[in-house]
């Protein structure tokens, strides 16, 4: 076996395989090029430049391995840090910058909204998780600042399922324009839930989960 046919075989195994297993691999390799080095014809002796490219292509995947776990650890120590400082918002009050809401069983899915000039008329849309809308009604405007809870009452007198829903509104002016309506999330936090990508930390709010990164307001209960 030559060293290109060792380094076709093992890239092979690298492009199917885990960075844990590219480790496997490079120490495979060294194993084979000694046993080549030890076995071959004085007289034809192995092209260094072959294996010397070889052999650098490797030590590269052994550095990114390294790099790779290393990562891993900061990204682990980061969620950890985030859950601890999280921990302090259970039982807390929150907003979210988020249209979605969580509806259960115990408690209605909840919602604040705020618009630059007064409406006289305010229509909410609730949609679920695949976006289909469920749900329809007309909502009576408490000035420039309000909330909406809705229990999951469908048109039919039936109760959607729990689950996240995404809140629409439509605001109207006393003069027939749209009304631009801001939209936040709201709710007790209840858990925090960690591991998520780049160390991100979720917060439960009546059974839904809310990224930490959209929060915006806390207060007492």
């Amino acid at each position: 076996m030559t060293i290109s046919t060792i380094g076709t075989a093992l890239t092979a195994q690298d492009k199917n395989g885990t960075v844990s297993g590219a480790t496997s691999d490079f120490n495979l390799f060294l194993k084979l090029l000694t046993t080549q080095m030890q076995n071959q014809d004085p007289l034809k002796p192995m092209d260094s430049t072959e294996y010397t490219q070889q052999l650098a292509q490797y030590t590269q995947v052994q550095q990114t391995t390294k790099q790779t776990s290393t990562l891993q650890e900061i990204l682990t120590q980061l969620s950890t840090q985030n859950m601890a400082q999280a921990s302090g918002f259970i039982g807390r009050q929150a907003s979210f910058d988020t249209p979605v809401s969580g509806l259960s069983s115990t408690g209605p899915a909840q919602w604040g909204y705020k618009t630059d000039r007064a409406i006289t008329t305010l229509t909410a849309t609730f949609a679920d998780a695949s976006g289909k809308t469920v749900a329809t009604r007309d909502i009576a405007p408490d000035g420039l600042t309000g909330r909406v809870a809705w229990d999951g009452t469908l048109a039919n007198g039936s109760k959607a399922s729990d689950g996240a829903y995404t809140l629409s509104l439509t605001g109207i002016d006393a003069n027939g324009q749209a009304v631009p309506v801001a939209i936040t999330s709201t709710g007790l936090v209840q858990d925090v839930v960690g591991g998520g990508a780049g160390g991100s930390v979720t917060l439960g709010v009546n059974g839904t989960q809310l990224p930490m990164d959209k929060l915006i307001r806390l207060t007492a209960s």
